[in-house]
């Protein structure tokens, strides 16, 4: 299963594309793609939709997984960022590519099986389950390859596979 993990965002988001086999992942391609600040806000939801497209061209995955877009306390940025998760949804859902949605919770218990962890700590794990020389930057590649991760442990299982034929027949 291939699988395009994805950490939504408007300046910075994050991509990872690992293969999953059911007992060891293997890393293809992880990064970012980044908008400037200077570029007006529906130029860069084009570039966001455009550079997704190619992602999605390129690596050909069986799934995308997402994390689930949660407000803190900036309404406006977690508006425009529901924006760009908006047009990266699209993107997917044009080419009949499933979409998974994961909570940082489940990402954290995923990767960790701590639903408390701190940072640094999701990001060491993620490099140590992909082998990887060192934790990739920025954060928010590490933290779509967390999101990968979480959803070749979860959606792998029969349970998964079952939902999923459910959700097809619908």
């Amino acid at each position: 299963m291939r699988i395009l993990g994805i950490d939504p965002g408007y300046a910075i988001v994050g991509y990872g594309v690992l293969d999953y086999d059911n007992v060891a992942f293997k890393t293809i391609n992880y990064g970012a793609i980044t908008t400037g600040a200077d570029t007006p806000f529906d130029r860069r939801l084009a570039e966001i939709y455009r550079d997704m497209c190619e992602l999605l061209d390129m690596f050909k995955p069986d799934c995308v997984s997402i994390e689930k877009l949660y407000f803190n306390t900036n309404i406006t940025t977690g508006i425009d960022v529901a924006q760009a998760r908006g047009v990266i949804t699209l993107s997917a859902a044009l080419r009949d590519i499933p979409i998974y949605e994961y909570t940082p919770l489940q990402v954290k218990v995923a990767v960790t099986g701590y639903g408390r962890a701190e940072k640094h700590q999701m990001q060491e794990m993620t490099k140590n389950i992909l082998r990887l020389k060192a934790v990739p930057k920025p954060d928010d590649t590490a933290d779509a390859l967390a999101i990968a991760i979480c959803h070749g442990h979860t959606g792998g299982s029969q349970l998964s596979r079952i939902m999923e034929r459910e959700r097809k027949k619908t």
